[in-house]
């Protein structure tokens, strides 16, 4: 009986102790995916390479492994103003922490300790693969024209494989994402402040929309009788494309030079649960590029984003 690439199911659940299954399950830790991609062993094979008195080669012995599972998912809030998005065990597993705030905001700022984890159940048409001990990294897409995305990608410890039926899946935790248009969301924001999941003050620039990169450092580890998964550095980056006029790109252009750091902000969405804030309290601005968008002359700009007190390089709002 064939065998179908789209009946696959993704689970995600966050470990209690690291690398040992918590059983994720279909009603309560679906996930909503796009672009799924899964190398189910992604192995170091030893060559044995003996000398036997004639040519030929000889089978290669498995040695470490470790799994990795890539995908994207719609960026939206948690449907109500103070709920945890579906979305939010994946940031956690990506060196993020969440605090909730209850009615009125979700908030994930960096961390550099107490990482979670997670166990991934790939279900792929019939074949159960797990990965556990999963840490990762993260995109943020903020296109303009776009539905907004979080393309995470991990790397788990091989949990192994069986023949188990695809489970029902419950999905209505993921809210449906509206695009980035002009109405939907707001400009970017230079030299903003961000209180308590609301952006003030600053300067609006139109824009392309805004793109980041968590920049995690993501690490396989095997050791007898100690093998994980680590993130162990983080370097925030981006990109953003302004709408300039000749006096601003001056402007820009000194701040390039002088390595100066402002704040940046944006805000998606208009409604109450279905809104994200992105903030960074210091993003250095670099690479200049003259980019021609259907004859309009706009300028791109490479980001950074640089912590001010250990950890606060990025925050992600949910309300």
């Amino acid at each position: 009986m064939p065998r179908y690439a789209r009946n696959s199911a993704i689970l995600a659940k966050i470990e209690s102790s690291y690398g040992v299954d918590p059983t994720p399950t279909g009603a309560a830790n679906a996930v909503l995916v796009i672009n799924l991609t899964v190398n189910p062993l992604n192995a170091n094979y030893v060559d044995r390479a003996l000398i036997r008195g004639t040519f030929g080669g000889w089978e290669q012995l498995v040695g470490t492994a470790n799994v990795e599972v890539s995908f994207d998912v719609e960026l939206a809030g948690g449907g109500a103003a103070g709920t945890a998005p579906a979305w939010g065990p994946l940031l956690r597993a990506c060196a993020f922490a969440e605090t909730i705030s209850a009615g009125n905001r979700v908030e994930y700022n960096p961390v550099s300790t107490a990482i979670d984890s997670l166990t991934i159940y790939y279900h792929d048409d019939g074949v159960l693969h797990k990965c556990l001990g999963s840490r990762g990294t993260v995109e943020i897409g903020l296109g303009i024209g776009d539905r907004p995305l979080l393309k995470f990608k991990f790397t788990g410890l091989d949990g192994g494989i069986s023949a188990v039926g695809n489970p029902s899946l419950t999905l209505t935790a993921w809210t449906k994402p509206v695009v980035v248009t002009d109405p939907n969301t707001g400009d970017v924001l230079l030299g903003c402040t961000y209180t308590t999941g609301t952006l003030s003050a600053g300067t609006a620039y139109p824009s392309r929309g805004l793109m980041l990169n968590a920049g995690n450092d993501v690490k396989h580890t095997p050791l007898l009788g100690g093998e994980l998964v680590d993130v162990t550095q983080r370097s925030v980056t981006g990109s953003v494309m302004f709408d300039l006029t000749a006096a601003q790109e001056v402007t820009f252009m000194a701040t390039v030079k002088a390595a100066t750091t402002q704040s940046i902000g944006m805000q998606h969405g208009t409604v109450a649960g279905n809104i994200v804030v992105i903030h960074a309290p210091a993003c250095q601005i670099t690479n200049p590029k003259k980019e021609d968008v259907d004859g309009r002359r706009l300028i791109g700009y490479d980001l950074r984003l640089i912590p001010t007190t250990g950890n606060n390089e990025i925050i992600v709002c949910a309300k």
